[in-house]
């Protein structure tokens, strides 16, 4: 079974997080910030990878450091859980709709990290977080897990749908890179012989 867990305490956040990449979908979120946790409930979901995510942040001052490294933590997991990578088969991508809202994401578990963002937001908020905490949360992301990771909002209206869209999309993308190529036999995907 591919899985992690990574725990990650500063002076402003402690985050446990669990990753099986090998799992059902199953997730038991607690960030303390409610959007955020449905996002991530999202990316479980339809990624089919099994994550707990703990978070106790400093709320108080704002969602940037809570929603930050919670992405850095499970980026970490994902990376960690992957190993060596042998086998997998590296690419996906997805065309996530949702209601008006298309989104395309594109991914190489490549080992080089980087996130090309091309995502806007009509609203400065969604619910009680800023929708600029979310280019964050996916860079953060990609340079933890070790991903080349574009993200390019394609059209859309509602803030929301765009920010779930964008996970749902990673979701899709990361299940198909992830999964074992048999015809890989154990091999690491890359003429290098490494990622």
């Amino acid at each position: 079974m591919r899985q992690a867990t990574i725990e990650r305490k500063t002076k402003e956040t402690d985050i446990l997080v669990t990753v099986n990449v090998d799992g059902t979908g199953v997730s038991d979120i607690a960030t303390g910030i409610g959007f955020l946790d449905h996002m991530l409930e999202q990316l479980a979901r339809h990624s089919l990878m099994d994550v707990t995510v703990k978070a106790e942040g400093d709320l108080h001052i704002d969602f940037h450091h809570t929603t930050e490294d919670t992405a850095i933590a499970l980026g970490e997991a994902v990376s960690q859980a992957l190993g060596d990578r042998k086998g997998i088969c590296r690419y996906g991508s997805a065309l996530s709709p949702m209601d008006e809202t298309l989104t395309r994401v594109t991914l190489d578990i490549s080992n080089r990290p980087l996130l090309v963002w091309k995502v806007s937001f009509p609203t400065p908020k969604v619910g009680d977080i800023d929708t600029e905490l979310f280019k964050e949360w996916f860079q953060a992301f990609a340079q933890n897990a070790g991903i080349t990771l574009h993200v390019e909002n394609l059209y859309g209206t509602n803030s929301h749908h765009i920010i779930e869209s964008s996970f749902k999309g990673l979701a899709r993308a990361l299940y198909t890179a992830a999964e074992i190529d048999p015809r890989r036999a154990g091999e690491i995907p890359s003429t290098k012989g490494s990622l």
